[in-house]
């Protein structure tokens, strides 16, 4: 597998530290607030960055932080607290809105079928892992103290602006708009590993550390959490680009400062969703969830096949065009499908199947390129083969792409046949289906002679249930 590693500005072979193993970071949400589609996107794509490494055999172990503390509004160190922005915005506890939004972030992972890391940590129950590696930073000169923060002095590294060459004059205070000037910092770039004098004076969680009552900064929860679940060396780390600078850039700044060595191997960054007006954020124009998506009628499995069409590596513009042409052509791929589960499966071709294999995991290991994923799907479905073999190839990209093919392709054509039936009888046909569901199987029989008495015939075969007319 070959990935475009931000790090190198380059396309390289994905190499783990140890063989046959992964350790992989993700971003995880700050939750003050819902997520939107354009976050959401980072963890589609990241989910199928996982799902393949785990198809091509590799033993992965996923961890993800939850901040909900420390994150100020402005990526460099100033601005509003985000999580106690939603507090005040909803007159609750800072802890009540990040139970309640974290609760949310995975409702709508679940919706769109993107797996659960295997660890997931609040930054709130990392308190002692931050107090002790910025100790450690100040022990070894790489950090301190003024006016009652603690900053990490980036001046003590060979290189800082790692993913790009920036101009030290492009980030001076007051270029990006909303920024203040930290009169306690030594070097522009300096970042805070530890706030004691915050501007907030009604900043809900403090904790006591060894230079007064304060909290974490941001950037500072990423390393310590990824340190705790997966060791001294990363293979990789994934988010958005836009946390590439600052924040992934201090990261590795404050990580290998504390560990002496080279800390994370190979950085994968998604790009932004877009609308026509700009980059997506929760405070321009309409905010755009997914429930917002469900309520316009779009199932969320939809905006996931969306996102599957373009690499990860481009700006996607979204639209609620573009979004009906996605939603069009996955209707196409369930109908055509149907139609293939109703007909006599056949063999499975091994060497037909072998040869549409590699076509979508040459696609998959060129960079996880999930658009020539989807080329090498209708490649199945166009294919001189047997049905079987096509249906078995659907069910084995599904594991990555996660697009519930097989299962609503099978739903809809039931939908569509019980249409097509008298209101009596497709309603008792639905009642059976519940009463097999909830193993109440003598009332799924005595529904299957009323259906009967009506004069059609019902069974359950392997493509689902098939009604007849008698």
């Amino acid at each position: 597998m070959r990935i475009y590693n931000t790090l190198s500005h380059k396309i390289e072979e994905f190499v783990p530290n140890e063989p046959g193993k992964v350790s992989m970071y993700t971003c995880g949400p700050t939750v003050y607030h819902f997520a939107h589609i354009g976050n959401l996107r980072s963890y589609i794509m990241e989910d199928v960055l996982e799902k393949y490494m785990r198809f091509s055999g590799l033993d992965v172990k996923r961890v993800m932080n939850i901040t909900d503390v420390g994150h100020l509004t402005s990526d460099g160190d100033t601005g509003e607290d985000k999580m106690l922005k939603g507090a005040k915005r909803e007159h609750k506890s800072v802890m009540d809105i990040a139970k309640f939004y974290t609760d949310a972030f995975f409702d709508d992972c679940k919706k769109l079928n993107i797996k659960t890391p295997d660890v997931v940590e609040p930054a709130t129950h990392c308190i002692d892992d931050f107090i002790r590696v910025i100790s450690s930073l100040i022990e070894k000169g790489y950090a301190y103290e003024a006016g009652g923060n603690i900053y990490f002095d980036t001046s003590k590294l060979k290189e800082y602006y790692v993913f790009h060459n920036f101009n030290e004059e492009d980030l001076e205070d007051g270029v990006r708009e909303g920024v203040e000037k930290d009169e306690n910092k030594k070097n522009k770039a300096d970042f805070v590993l530890w706030f004691t004098k915050s501007k907030f004076d009604d900043q809900e969680l403090k904790w006591d550390s060894p230079w007064g009552i304060g909290y974490p900064g941001w950037h500072i929860e990423c390393s310590c959490i990824s340190m705790k679940h997966l060791g001294e060396k990363l293979d990789i780390h994934c988010g958005g680009i836009d946390n590439a600078f600052p924040h992934h850039t201090n990261e590795i700044a404050q990580s290998e400062a504390y560990l002496g060595h080279k800390w994370c191997n190979y950085w994968f960054h998604i790009l932004h969703l877009n609308t026509n007006d700009g980059k997506m954020s929760k405070s321009k124009g309409e905010f755009l969830t997914v429930k917002l998506l469900e309520e316009k009628g779009y199932a969320p499995v939809i905006y996931r096949f969306f996102c599957l069409l373009s690499h990860y590596r481009k700006s996607l513009v979204f639209s609620w065009e573009n979004l009906d042409n996605a939603k069009t052509a996955y209707n196409k791929i369930l109908a055509k499908v149907a139609s293939l589960q109703k007909e006599t499966a056949g063999e499975t071709d091994k060497a037909s199947y072998d040869a549409l294999m590699a076509k979508y995991t040459e696609a998959l290991d060129n960079d996880i390129n999930t658009s020539n994923a989807i080329t090498a799907l209708y490649d199945v479905l166009k294919a001189d083969t047997t049905p079987a073999t096509k249906l078995a190839l659907i069910d084995e990209f599904d594991k990555v792409l996660s697009l519930d093919i097989t299962a609503n392709a099978r739903k809809q054509a039931e939908q569509e046949e019980n249409t097509e039936l008298p209101a009596e009888v497709a309603s008792l046909v639905s009642q059976r289906a519940e009463a097999r569901k909830a193993k109440n199987f003598a009332l799924a029989d005595e529904l299957r002679d009323k259906i009967t008495a009506l004069g059609y015939k019902i069974e359950e075969t392997r493509q689902g249930t098939k009604i007849t007319k008698l």
